[in-house]
């Protein structure tokens, strides 16, 4: 009765904020974004995250929440469109819908799909949103009963989850985790302030910022990826009637809307499993329960509720380990606590115990994003089917513009840029070679939390071990510990064994030996780079951590190198997406094309960034888009008016370049 004498408060004083026009109207907002992001393949809730991180810096928090939660819980929604008129997964999370939803669009029954999809997810949300609700009831208790080696094991935990479920091998899951944890890890460090692997450069001492690891493991590479194919995304913006028969086929099949949303909840809750897999175990699950098996694949309505009613009900499920224990549940949760944390929130504990109206309003803000967003993706879907008939082409110089901005808006220098177009390479090697880049980015979010925990768990331990031994491993193995060891150890046993039939099945693939061990090499090249410059360390403490990880993820990566000398040519672990992939027959080279996205970086170093912009828009909508001068003038005003405009609107800077250092220009040509 006191834990609902606690939640009934803090439930009621969360709805007093939820339903305010200031907290709904940013909720709009980043419902817009979501659905715009949405659209294009591949972005997903990680780059639309990162792309509004840096904006949210001085908002008001529980406005700030809005639009990030706005953002993040109509993407699987919104994605359902690509999947379905495109047959190109717009996530991760909606790589199942395809095998249903594109037949059905290409017989005409486009309408019927994304009508029984979008009301799967509504329900997916709000089923979502009621478990988490009644979960942290539950779970505020518990929670409390937490302290620093029981976070520290979670941590670990979670980060073994993600490294043996997050790819096709089990050792690059390990190494992309531990990539991840050591790039985190670079700058001075939490403990004693030791520098680590700045190499002097005044940049890296406050280390990689979270915007910057998004958008260049993330968006960069997708974008790239599309911009090689040269055509629109969808041939045929056409969506066909059935609005109401897709409507009533989800109420035909309610119970398995209801299983699949629960599937979805409980493969969320599971730290680094969430998206990649989910839609594929409730597409297997609705197969398996089907009486009649012989239209899936085919356009069979089943094959679309399923795979929508839990990748939308995982965000709820994703938030339980994210707000209660601060372990991002997927890559775009770990964005998310980057915002929490900018808004003034530490994820974790504390948060049940200190904030929880706040954490309710986190959740409801779900649930009323979710109504929002399938409200908005039945209105307008005439008008983003028809926006997919565009030449992605024509799309690029503004995502590229949006991208460059954001990510200029971490450190405000060049340096940001330069920094992007780096891990933008890491990221599309990382993506071509099947690395899983959510362990990375997990990783990373993860990085200085892991330390903090281990560095204050052993402090508290060795201070009580003056007083008795006895005491302090009583401190540090503590039964909650224990069970979270045991726990790591069967999950990553069980994971290693049963990962790949969770995982999608394979199309005929062609394997590239030579390519995948080069970049493995290079990874074990940097880890080595680190590990010696970990252990030159003076302080001991400081060293600990990433010598530790650079030693573990360094074994891994010749363990791995062991097995690619073993293997034959054939093997998964040699996959090369320039050979395997529709990379393959696009008809740009990746390297030409990357290009364009160095051109605007040295442009900007040049001539700002403003007038940079210009001179890149003009210059890749005439090479490569090939559209006429009136167009383009056209493009070119509107992309670079608006950025004007929105940087006027949030008070932001453009990057200087050598011209501004020479000659006095008035904004927005100054950069500043």
């Amino acid at each position: 009765m006191d834990i609902f004498n606690v939640a009934l408060p803090a439930l009621l004083e969360a709805l007093t904020l939820i339903f305010t026009l200031d907290h709904i109207g940013w909720l709009v907002v980043g419902v817009l974004l979501g659905l715009a992001v949405g659209v294009f393949p591949g972005l997903g809730g990680i780059a639309g995250l990162s792309l509004v991180l840096p904006f949210i810096y001085g908002m008001d928090p529980v406005s700030g929440l809005a639009m990030m939660v706005g953002l993040v819980a109509v993407i699987p929604t919104s994605d359902t469109f690509a999947s379905v008129l495109m047959g190109i997964p717009g996530s991760s999370a909606s790589q199942a819908t395809v095998l249903d939803g594109f037949p059905l669009a290409k017989n005409g029954e486009a309408a019927r799909a994304l009508a029984a999809a979008f009301t799967s997810s509504l329900f997916g949300g709000l089923f979502g949103a009621v478990v988490l609700t009644f979960f942290v009831v539950i779970a505020r208790p518990i929670v409390l009963a937490f302290g620093l080696p029981e976070l520290l094991m979670l941590t670990l935990l979670g980060l073994s989850m993600v490294g043996v479920l997050a790819g096709n091998s089990l050792l690059k899951g390990v190494i992309g985790a531990c990539l991840g944890l050591v790039v985190g890890s670079i700058g001075e460090a939490p403990a004693q302030g030791s520098s680590r692997m700045d190499f002097g450069s005044w940049y890296l001492m406050d280390g990689f910022q979270l915007v910057i690891i998004g958008l260049g493991i993330f968006a960069i590479p997708e974008i790239i990826s599309l911009l090689r194919q040269d055509r629109a995304i969808s041939k045929s913006g056409e969506l066909g009637s059935g609005w109401m028969v897709g409507v009533r086929d989800w109420w035909d099949n309610i119970w398995l809307s209801i299983r699949c949303s629960t599937i979805g909840v409980i493969v969320g809750v599971i730290p680094g499993l969430g998206g990649s897999v989910v839609d594929w175990i409730a597409y297997g699950h609705t197969m398996q329960t089907a009486k009649d098996k012989s239209q899936f694949g085919k356009g069979d309505i089943r094959g679309v509720i399923g795979p929508e009613s839990s990748n939308n009900a995982k965000e709820g499920g994703g938030l339980v380990p994210t707000l209660l224990f601060g372990i991002p549940g997927s890559g775009s949760m770990a964005v998310f606590i980057g915002g929490m944390i900018l808004l003034g929130y530490d994820a974790g504990p504390q948060m049940v115990t200190n904030d929880l109206p706040i954490t309710y309003t986190v959740v409801w803000s779900l649930a009323l994003a979710n109504v929002v967003g399938a409200g908005l993706c039945l209105f307008l879907s005439g008008g983003i089917a028809r926006l997919t008939t565009i030449r992605f082409p024509l799309l690029v110089p503004f995502l590229f513009m949006m991208i460059a901005f954001a990510a200029f808006q971490s450190k405000q220098t060049l340096w940001d840029l330069t920094a992007l177009v780096l891990i933008s390479i890491l990221g599309i090697f990382m993506r071509r070679f099947e690395w899983p880049r959510p362990a990375f980015l997990i990783g990373f979010v993860l990085a200085s939390q892991a330390e903090v925990y281990t560095y204050q768990a052993f402090q508290i331990a060795s201070t009580k071990f003056k007083r008795g031994a006895e005491v302090g491993f009583d401190y540090i193995l503590s039964p909650i510990v224990i069970t979270l060891i045991i726990i790591t150890v069967v999950s990553v046993w069980l994971g290693a064994k049963q990962s790949a039939a969770i995982r999608p099945p394979s199309e005929e693939r062609v394997w590239n030996k030579s390519p995948s061990v080069i970049f493995t090499l290079v990874i074990a090249v940097f880890l080595f780079i680190t590990l010696i410059d970990a252990l030159l360390i003076d302080v001991m403490i400081d060293k600990v951590f990433p010598a530790t990880v650079a030693g573990v993820a360094l074994v891994a990566t010749l363990l791995l190198l062991l097995q690619m000398r073993q293997q034959p040519a054939t093997s998964p672990v040699f996959y090369d997406g320039e050979v395997a992939s529709e990379d393959a027959k696009a008809p740009h080279g990746l390297w030409p094309m990357l290009s364009w996205f160095l051109s605007l970086l040295v442009l900007t170093g040049l001539f700002g960034f403003v007038i940079a912009l210009a001179i890149f828009f003009v210059t890749f909508l005439k090479l490569h888009a090939k559209v006429s001068w009136l167009r383009t003038l056209i493009l070119t005003v509107g992309g670079v008016g608006a950025l004007i405009f929105i940087a006027y609107m949030l008070n932001r800077d453009f990057p200087p370049g050598l011209l501004q250092s020479f000659t006095e220009l008035p904004w927005p040509l100054s950069g500043r």
